[in-house]
């Protein structure tokens, strides 16, 4: 429902008002276009994130286990948290509500959006809500049960490239021979 909400309220906006040009009136800019992603049945039904977007969904997760464990930490004084506070951590990270991420397309390619992940579309119908929110949780509680918590903190606690490293990029990661995308937070420092 919020999908077909957010593209209504693009078109609309995009479309004008509909009113016929008369005299004295400045002319009407012209209208623009913009499809929702088409979603293939995969997409659209599995209980599983497809493949295409693995890469993006373990960046995405990455991004919000470092955030997550950024401000446990901040609360002990950038201290190492102990293992029970580690674990708790996690877990609420996987067990978030997800609800700001969903796929669109981005140079005729599908690509999951949201928080921690770059996106450079000036004009697109985002897609959230839907399964998109459990196959992240999912997919983030399968790498905290595969790789294991104390790891993961580990990896943590060297950085957030260590992080994507180790869930993204390692020899089975969904990245695998891909090339790793900058940290966002550095490329926005970048751009100011």
């Amino acid at each position: 429902m919020r999908a077909a909400l957010a593209a209504w309220l693009v078109l609309s906006l995009l479309g004008g008002t509909g009113a016929e040009h008369t005299c004295g009136d400045p002319p009407a800019a012209p209208s623009r276009s913009v499809p929702a992603p088409q979603l293939s049945p995969e997409e659209r039904l599995s209980p599983h994130m497809p493949e295409s977007l693995r890469c993006d969904a373990c960046h995405a997760i990455a991004f919000q286990i470092e955030e997550q464990l950024h401000k446990a930490e901040g609360k002990v004084g950038k201290k190492a948290l102990k293992e029970s506070d580690y674990i708790e951590v996690l877990e609420r990270s996987c067990s978030q509500d997800w609800e700001s991420y969903g796929v669109l397309e981005l140079d005729g390619e599908k690509r999951l959006s949201g928080p921690g992940l770059r996106t450079q579309q000036p004009l697109s119908v985002l897609v959230s809500g839907g399964p998109w929110p459990g196959r992240l949780s999912k997919l983030c509680h399968g790498y905290v049960g595969e790789r294991g918590e104390a790891q993961i903190y580990g990896a943590h606690r060297r950085g957030p490239a260590a992080l994507r490293q180790l869930l993204c990029h390692g020899d089975k990661g969904p990245c695998a021979g891909r090339k790793e995308r900058p940290d966002p937070r550095k490329a926005l420092q970048n751009e100011l």
